[in-house]
């Protein structure tokens, strides 16, 4: 159980941040508006009509007096242009054919998945309506079924999987 005291402290802090929430914080050891001096700049925040897009991340900064003028290969970019040259590319750019799905061996996997299900449902078949038939297709049932079980087994990989591996190709 909580004492008093720490519900009126608690209370007291959740509601100085739900008023101040939506402020930024001036810290006196900010990067962004300390001074040359070392000494975090101590003017008042501009207004909202004063702010422009190089003061939106540094509260209480002013502009600098003199921005330098920008390099040559950026002050001839166009950005209209230079979106639009990228888009060209992206529309030639044509990725290599993938390589030749590797051909699986269908036939005999699933010979012995059908001997694994296949079989039993057969023999359950006979049994349940009770069909006489030549003892050798009993023998073929249960060879087919231990023969498909085995190859599962032998087909299976013997090194565990990677567990960080999710099968995706690069």
């Amino acid at each position: 159980m909580s004492r008093p005291e720490d519900e009126s402290s608690t209370e007291l802090a959740w509601r100085e941040i739900v008023e101040n929430y939506g402020e930024r914080a001036v810290l006196p050891d900010d990067l962004a508006g300390a001074a040359p001096g070392g000494s975090a700049a101590t003017s008042e925040p501009l207004p909202p009509d004063e702010v422009d897009e190089r003061t939106v991340g540094t509260p209480g900064a002013t502009p600098p007096e003199t921005a330098g003028p920008l390099p040559d290969h950026l002050a001839d970019d166009d950005p209209v242009e230079a979106r639009e040259q990228a888009v060209e590319e992206a529309a030639r750019f044509r990725p290599p054919p993938p390589p030749p799905f590797p051909v699986p061996r269908t036939w005999q996997r699933g010979l012995a998945w059908s001997g694994i299900f296949v079989a039993p449902v057969l023999a359950l078949v006979i049994a349940l309506f009770s069909i006489y038939v030549n003892p050798l297709i009993g023998w073929l049932l249960v060879s087919w079924f231990v023969g498909g079980f085995l190859y599962l087994v032998l087909e299976m990989p013997s090194a565990p999987r990677d567990p960080w591996d999710d099968g995706s190709r690069i």
